[in-house]
């Protein structure tokens, strides 16, 4: 088997790229080798997975072949596909991402779904104010506002950047209209006005600063460091937020927090410590993780 990515010219077809794709990605530990290579050709050719199949015999041209083979040199860098693709799927919905965020998560979706489950589907004497913290890709808001677009949302990060992929990502799925984005840093710029929100929700980073280097390649080496350095125990930021977030919540409004697998007691300590809330629950993610942490303002 050669080391190097397919040279350019026949004979390669559909089948013979993906087989051979696969067997270079197993060589370079790739978890995921058939499925990354379906998904790079898929792209290359702008057709489904499923229709590699049905063209498993089409010769690929030596401009596609061209294209492949960049393609394939990056995943073998350990750049992750989503990043490789521009896209990554979340909540049933496509999303543009870039290196400025982080790649949606299917644990997200978790906080996404305790999150729906507390906002009403039908309007009531006033729709619910939510913010989103740390906005990122859009991936929680645009989620939200998609089954929730009787409510009213707000978008924040620090990155300039990632806002622009997060307004570019609501507007492709028509709920930009619903969010009001604005930059800064957590709760920063938020001046009390009142009224206050009834749900904020945040997936900040939660990273302990000493696993870093320890995290895979396609996390450590290619996402935003920003979103993923938790300071020294992981908190240091969930901690920041436990702490601003009331100033700003309505009285039974809901802090809603991802958090690391493990991180359940220090945040539950947090959260007693701060005074400000009446009832604190963890939720699992698919793993049987506590991976959600939901908190009531006292009132």
């Amino acid at each position: 088997m050669p080391t190097d990515p397919p040279p350019a010219g026949p004979p390669w077809t559909v089948i013979g790229v993906l087989e051979w794709t696969a067997a270079y990605f197993k060589r370079h530990q790739l978890d995921h080798a058939r499925g990354d290579a379906d998904l790079l050709l898929a792209h290359v050719l702008g057709c489904r997975r499923i229709d590699l199949y049905l063209r498993h015999d089409q010769p690929l041209n030596e401009a596609e072949l061209a294209r492949f083979k960049l393609l394939v040199q990056r995943r073998a860098g350990r750049e992750p596909v989503a990043y490789i693709l521009g896209e990554k799927e979340f909540w049933s919905l496509p999303l543009t991402v870039t290196h400025d965020v982080l790649i949606p998560r299917p644990d997200t979706e978790c906080l996404v779904e305790q999150a729906l489950a507390f906002l009403p589907e039908v309007a009531g004497d006033a729709p619910h104010r939510v913010l989103d913290l740390g906005v990122g890709s859009g991936a929680i808001t645009v989620a939200l506002a998609h089954e929730r677009p009787i409510h009213r949302f707000w978008a924040s990060d620090a990155s300039l950047r990632a806002l622009r992929v997060a307004r570019a990502n609501a507007r492709r799925h028509h709920v930009d209209h619903l969010i009001h984005f604005f930059a800064g840093r957590w709760l920063d710029p938020v001046a009390p006005d009142g009224q206050g929100f009834d749900l904020i929700v945040s997936n900040p980073p939660y990273v302990r600063r000493d696993e870093i280097a320890r995290l895979a390649p396609e996390i450590r080496d290619y996402e935003p460091m920003a979103a993923l350095d938790g300071g020294p125990q992981g908190v240091s930021e969930v901690a920041d937020i436990i702490a601003a977030a009331p100033a700003h919540m309505r009285p039974g409004a809901r802090l809603l927090l991802e958090i690391g697998f493990d991180q359940r007691p220090a945040v539950e300590a947090l959260a007693q410590k701060s005074g400000a809330y009446d009832r604190i629950d963890f939720h699992k993610d698919y793993a049987g993780h506590y991976r959600v942490a939901q908190m009531r303002r006292r009132g």
